[in-house]
């Protein structure tokens, strides 16, 4: 083991340490929420989809992809899976018939509202060391870093 640490300057190695912080604390945190999605023999991506349409209504399959921050290739696998599962339905839009909206079916919802409570105890977990403070303080750095904020 090399007991020289190599120094990349002092704000390069907070910029480092930084990065693998966050990385580690969320690959934590994925890791805990994605174990309780594939018990109900979901990929990520699909309870994704389903949690926005839960909690943002109807959407175009553009607006969604843009909410979960996914591809346009990986979305039509999605979307094609949870209408096989019949968790979803394509609604066409009035007056253009290449246009159409998603939304949760019944079954849908079920799954989702049985999931959700689930997630939320996870990530709830794995916050719980930070007071409220803190959080709000980590939510404002982290808005701040992606240039949301001045």
């Amino acid at each position: 083991m090399n007991k020289n640490r190599i120094s990349y300057g002092e704000e390069n190695d907070i910029n480092l340490k930084l990065l693998i912080s966050l990385s580690r604390g969320l690959s934590e945190i994925n890791r805990d929420t994605m174990r309780n999605i594939k018990e109900y023999g979901l990929t990520p991506s699909q309870f994704m989809v389903l949690e926005v349409l839960y909690h943002k209504g109807e959407m175009r399959v553009c607006d969604i992809t843009e909410k979960i921050l996914s591809t346009g290739g990986n979305m039509t696998v999605v979307i094609s899976n949870l209408l096989k599962e019949e968790y979803i339905e394509r609604k066409s839009t009035p007056g253009d018939r290449r246009s159409y909206s998603l939304s949760l079916t019944e079954k849908g919802e079920a799954v989702i509202e049985e999931i959700f409570p689930r997630h939320l105890e996870t990530i709830n977990e794995a916050v719980s060391k930070l007071s409220h403070e803190e959080k709000l303080e980590l939510i404002t750095l982290l808005r701040k870093m992606q240039g949301l904020l001045p």
